[in-house]
This record gives C-alpha cells, sequence and structure tokens, in this order.
C-alpha cells in the first residue's frame, strides 16, 4: 500500500518539524523558571488553551478509531466512540473548575492526594499516572509510525524514533507555553483539512455512498437496540464510555491545562474544549461511511480513514491529510511529555526533597523524565502484535482506578486513608488483569467485568474501608 515515496514521507515529516521549530522560536523569551515551564505563570490565555485542550484530545484513536468504527460497525460504533468523547469534556468543566477554587495554586491533582492523605496513597497516583502516560505516548508513536510506514515504506522503528524525538526536542525547550501555541496552530490546520475533505469527498463519492455506509461495511449496524447494536455496546460501547469518562480526571494533561489558566477561564476553556474537539471524529466518522458505502476492500481497518482520502480525493489533499495526522499526533505526544514534567518536575521533586533534603533543579528533573518516558514508549510502540485499539482500551480502563476517588476529593466526600489507598491498588491488580485477559481473547462478558471492576473497586473500598478519615476540603 506504498502511495508516497520515502523522500515523500521524509520530507512531510521534516516540514512539519521546521514548521513546529520556528514557531517556538517565534515565541517571546521567558526565563524557564519551574512556574512558567510547568504552568505557563498560571496566566495562559483561555482561548489557545481551550484548542490545545483539543488538540490534546485528539489522540490516535480519535483519528483512526472514529474511522474505522464507521466502517466496521456503522453509526452505532461511532455513537460509541463519538459521544462520550465530548461529553467527558463537558463533564470534566465542572470537576475542574471546583478544582481549581479548591487549589488555585495548584500544580497536580496527584500532589493535592499525596497533602491531604499520605505518600503511599500518592504513589498510587503516581503509577497511575506515568503508566497511563507511556502507554498513551506508546499509541500515538504506534499509529504515527503504522500509518508512515505502509504508506511510504518508512522504516517502522526508526519513524517511532523520529515522531518521539520531534516534539521532545521542543517539548525541552519552551515547556507548557510552547506546547499550547503549538497546538493552536496544529488544531486549526486539523479543522480547516477536515472541512475542505469533507465536500471534496462528498462530490467525488456521491452522498448516496455516505448514506449507504451508516450500517457499516456489512449493513449490519444500523439498529441500536438489536443484536447487533447490544453486542457493539457491550463490547466496545461500556469499556470505552467508562475509559473516556476517567480520561480526564485521571490524567495530568488535562490538569495541567486547568492550572495554567486563570481561575475563572476554566470552566469556558473545558467547554469551548469539547466543541472544537467534536468536529475531528465527526468528520472522520464521515470518512469512514463513504468507505463501507463504498465497499473499499481494506484489509487493515485501523487506516480506513488513509484508504478513503486515497479513494476519493486528489493526490494533493493526501499529503494535507498526512500533515493533519502528524499534527494530531504530535500534538498529543508533546502534551503527555508536559504532562510527565508536571508531575516530575513537582511531585517527584518534591518527594526527593523531603526524603533527602537536597533542593533540586524542578526544571531538569522535569526534562530527564520527558526523555525516560519517550525511551520506554518507544519500546513499547515496538512490541510485535500490539495493536491501537487494544492499547487506548488498556490505558483507558488503567486511568478509570482513579476516577471515583478523584471525583469524591472534589466532591468532599470522606474517603479513608487506607481505604483509598487499598481500592486504587485492588482495581489495579483485579480489575485491570481482568480486563486485559478479556481484550486478548474476545471474552465480552470478561470485557465488562474487568472494566466495572477497575472504575468500581476503588471508589467502593475508598468509600467503605474504615479507619483514621480525613475530610478532604
Amino acid at each position: 500500500m506504498e502511495i508516497l515515496s520515502q523522500f515523500e514521507g521524509m520530507m512531510l515529516i521534516g516540514g512539519f518539524f521546521l514548521a513546529m521549530v520556528a514557531l517556538i522560536f517565534m515565541l517571546r523569551k521567558r526565563e524557564q523558571t519551574k512556574e512558567e515551564f510547568l504552568v505557563a505563570n498560571r496566566r495562559a490565555p483561555w482561548l489557545l488553551a481551550a484548542f490545545s485542550m483539543a488538540a490534546t484530545w485528539v489522540w490516535a484513536p480519535a483519528m483512526f478509531t472514529a474511522a474505522e468504527k464507521a466502517y466496521t460497525q456503522g453509526w452505532v460504533g461511532v455513537f460509541w466512540f463519538v459521544i462520550p468523547n465530548i461529553l467527558t469534556l463537558i463533564l470534566f468543566a465542572f470537576f475542574a473548575n471546583k478544582m481549581r477554587k479548591i487549589r488555585p495554586e495548584g500544580w497536580t491533582f496527584s500532589d493535592y492526594i499525596r497533602e491531604k492523605y499520605s505518600n503511599r496513597a500518592h504513589n498510587m497516583f503516581l503509577i497511575e499516572s506515568f503508566g497511563l502516560q507511556t502507554c498513551s505516548l506508546a499509541v500515538q508513536l504506534l499509529a504515527g509510525a503504522t500509518i508512515f510506514h505502509k504508506v511510504t515504506g518508512l522504516p517502522f522503528f526508526w519513524t517511532t524514533i523520529i515522531l518521539a524525538a520531534i516534539p521532545l526536542l521542543y517539548s525541552l525547550t519552551r515547556g507548557i507555553r510552547g506546547n499550547i501555541a503549538s497546538d493552536f496552530v496544529k488544531m486549526g490546520f486539523i479543522v480547516a483539512v477536515l472541512l475542505l475533505g469533507l465536500p471534496i469527498m462528498t462530490s467525488n463519492a456521491g452522498v448516496d455512498t455516505f448514506f449507504n455506509g451508516l450500517g457499516g461495511l456489512t449493513g449490519d449496524f444500523g439498529n441500536f437496540f438489536d443484536k447487533t447494536g447490544i453486542a457493539v455496546m457491550l463490547s466496545f460501547g461500556i469499556p470505552t464510555t467508562i475509559g473516556l469518562l476517567s480520561g480526564t480526571f485521571g490524567d495530568q494533561m488535562f490538569w495541567q491545562r486547568v492550572f495554567a489558566v486563570k481561575p475563572n477561564h476554566v470552566k469556558r476553556t473545558m467547554i469551548t474544549a469539547a466543541c472544537i474537539f467534536g468536529i475531528v471524529p465527526i468528520a472522520l466518522s464521515c470518512f469512514g461511511f463513504f468507505a463501507a458505502g463504498a465497499e473499499l476492500p481494506i484489509a487493515d481497518t485501523q487506516l480506513v480513514n488513509v484508504s478513503a482520502v486515497i479513494a476519493f480525493t486528489p493526490k494533493w489533499f493526501l499529503y494535507l491529510f498526512f500533515l493533519l495526522i502528524l499534527s494530531g499526533l504530535i500534538s498529543t505526544v508533546d502534551s503527555i511529555l508536559c504532562a510527565v514534567s508536571s508531575v516530575a518536575g513537582h511531585d517527584v521533586v518534591k518527594r526527593l526533597e523531603e526524603r533527602s533534603g537536597l533542593e533540586l533543579n524542578s526544571v531538569k528533573v522535569a526534562r530527564a523524565a520527558m526523555v525516560l518516558v519517550a525511551i520506554l514508549a518507544i519500546g513499547i510502540a515496538n512490541i510485535p502484535g500490539i495493536t491501537i485499539t487494544y492499547l487506548f482500551l488498556f490505558y483507558g480502563t488503567l486511568r478509570s482506578s482513579v476516577m471515583l476517588p478523584t471525583i469524591f476529593a472534589i466532591k468532599g466526600y470522606k474517603m479513608s486513608e487506607s481505604g483509598l489507598f487499598y481500592g486504587i491498588l485492588a482495581s489495579l491488580v483485579i480489575g485491570l488483569p481482568i480486563f486485559a485477559i478479556g481484550n486478548l481473547n474476545g471474552w465480552v462478558p470478561m470485557i465488562v467485568t474487568g472494566s466495572l471492576l477497575t472504575i468500581g473497586l476503588s471508589g467502593a473500598i475508598s468509600l467503605l474501608k474504615k479507619d483514621k478519615t480525613i475530610e478532604t476540603i
């Protein structure tokens, strides 16, 4: 399926890298203090932050899974992917707004847990955070390297390295402010390309093709409540909804931006981000409907969006589409790196300083953590047989282990320290393995059970287990 040459692929990546570097160095130079590097001095422009939030949420699954589900499971599969994605950002807006009022000078949510509960409870949030960021970064590298390898023939391993190195280089210099500024440009470009591509595809494929594809390739997925519709809900819809709803609560990428904007701008930032983001999976699912309606033979359904672009648009649009994919992937990659830097630069530094009695350079520790997680993610992305959808469901379930404790803490519910610790531990050692085994073997009841146990055990045990309770607010 090599449509572009390796030279064309390298030119696209190289041009993108140069554009990002030029943009970053056009920003006004600021002293890279801890507060500037990690939270943009808490004065990031809200509209730019909203575009950055949206771009951060446009991870690999948003660009690949939306089209894949439209092609394989019709509008039913698309519903279970798009709606929870949008509602997640809207729901998070209200909790984020309250959290910022509780901690106007906060850095991470996990540090709030450390202050209110204990170091061991904090350890569970650190395990979740670093595990999530590493696997999430691996997904972006896997998706980008897969598409560039299959379409241009570029070596998969070296492409994962290049895709990690590009955002790493400029994230190391300007931190979260550079991330927000570059995301604004990248998200604007993504929306513009999609709005340009839809009429082109409609003109070339025909409106009838679109409507013929609403039930998926087989046409069996046109009913939400029939046997196939319920099967999609159980195997994909429920795990996806759980993973997405917990996505923002357990992800420092979003908390970092909550603490980077002015306190009175938090809610408007998140709700605007939800509206901007929605354009992407909705538009890309349309690409999948066109592919299904035309009955395009696609061996690797992860690449439905690319196949539709090749079939129904001119080659010059293919170049734009590859830059779109690159923009979406890199937006999430640099956001992940910045999130890692904030947890390492504040939480880890605080713990090390308490233990050693020494004063550490937060920015240096933050940068070192970026490099380490990038290396680990490259290794995971190169595991033979690993897939985008599996990793997405896995780390989505991982972060659901802290969703209910996070909500309870923000709402002010009384949780015991031991309940919080053992609840998250139970979610990770019981719920997560059940989910992983079920997913590997395609056992739907096990997948659903694992998802519910992962999200439920931490919440139930944190409230039910009694010891010296601490009022969180």
